[in-house]
């Protein structure tokens, strides 16, 4: 009787093992969802458009107030992690897509959608511009069944506009993962690069919502006029950021500070980079793999000194931070935003809390 107990024992035991074994295996081998960008608005929503050659459908869509982040990517294929040079055979089943993050409180996603519909022909199947294949079709992918409701309802809406059927995908995102570090804004690096969506329309959709007049949100950053900076500012701070001077590399405030804390506008105090996306690059200032949120920065094409740069300035203050390059860590995006330490103010965490930033300490939060 005794060894009967122990096989039953055993065998009980090989059973459950077995049960656990295949339960992790399924659940391995789904594709993952990359998520690759951070916010600083816990209450944001994504949504994933698909619009023929990301680049455009990008730099359309970080122009809208209201939009916190944007990112190109592939979605809903049949690979795991798959290379551009995969998804241009057309064969993977992905398609070039653009994440999009979002603020509810600031921007509608029937407005969104509304847009999305002004940057392609949705009658238009695997074509738009002068790209062809399935990777370029086109498509709007939700992570949420309230959302797919409101998508359904606003295309069903459109589509009383246009004669022919409407080819737009609208379905739940299978997965997704991001494209390489060269084709991350990429218009923003190329200006004169390729793009199916006319220049008129990046313009429409900077005024697509204007904020309005009466809000319960008021913004509390504001850029001071030249003599007050003057008063407020030492003199190199001012030349910075007011006439694009250039502080000496090794020898600022802060390119060796790389204590837990936020990095603000020297001019108006509105956060604009966290010590979690700081790294050492070895250039003598202060050096950044991304800003809190794309919304926060304006860059501009400086070809000054016989260079070709791209500027980055702040949009609230207008003050001129630094440049932005394509030399980063493939890891954290391939940015490198090299920015002056006397354009910026740093906080240490612990000093947040009393000095009014404390919302963005779950950013200081090691992924």
């Amino acid at each position: 009787m005794k060894h009967l107990f122990v096989l039953l024992a055993i065998a009980t035991g090989l059973f459950l093992i077995s049960k656990v074994c295949f339960s992790q295996k399924g659940k391995d081998s789904k594709p993952s969802i990359q998520n690759t960008m951070n916010t600083i608005n816990q209450k944001d929503h994504v949504v994933y458009f698909a619009g023929g050659c990301f680049w455009g459908t990008e730099h359309f869509f970080k122009q809208v107030r209201g939009v916190t982040a944007t990112e190109v990517g592939y979605a809903n294929g049949n690979l795991q992690h798959p290379s551009y040079a995969q998804v241009s055979t057309g064969t993977s089943g992905f398609a070039e897509t653009v994440k999009v993050n979002f603020d509810p409180e600031l921007v509608d996603l029937k407005l969104l959608v509304d847009l999305f519909f002004k940057t392609i022909d949705p009658t238009s199947l695997n074509k738009q511009g002068n790209d062809i294949g399935t990777q370029y079709r086109t498509g709007i992918y939700y992570t949420n069944a309230d959302d797919a409701t409101v998508i359904k309802e606003q295309i069903a809406a459109l589509a009383s506009q246009y004669n022919s059927k409407i080819v737009v995908e609208i379905e739940p995102l299978q997965n997704y993962y991001n494209a390489e570090a060269y084709h991350q804004k990429y218009l923003d690096k190329n200006p004169g690069g390729y793009c199916h969506i006319s220049p008129d329309l990046f313009k429409l959709a900077r005024n697509a919502n204007p904020e309005k007049a009466k809000s319960d949100v008021k913004n509390t950053y504001k850029k001071a006029d030249k003599e007050t900076l003057k008063k407020e500012l030492t003199p190199l701070q001012y030349d910075v950021t007011q006439n694009n001077a250039t502080e000496r590399a090794f020898d600022n405030a802060y390119n060796d500070e790389f204590r837990e804390g936020i990095y603000v506008d020297i001019t108006t105090g509105e956060p604009l980079f966290v010590s979690t996306d700081k790294f050492e690059s070895g250039c003598g200032w202060p050096s950044f793999s991304k800003p809190i949120s794309d919304s926060l920065i304006e860059e501009h094409s400086d070809n000054s000194y016989g260079m070709r740069r791209t500027e980055v300035r702040s949009k609230t203050g207008d003050a001129h931070l630094g440049h932005v390059f394509n030399d980063g860590p493939a890891d954290k995006g391939g940015l490198r935003y090299c920015i002056n330490s006397a354009s910026l103010r740093f906080i240490p965490k612990d000093k947040m809390k009393a000095q009014g930033y404390e919302k963005y300490l779950p950013l200081l939060v090691k992924k």
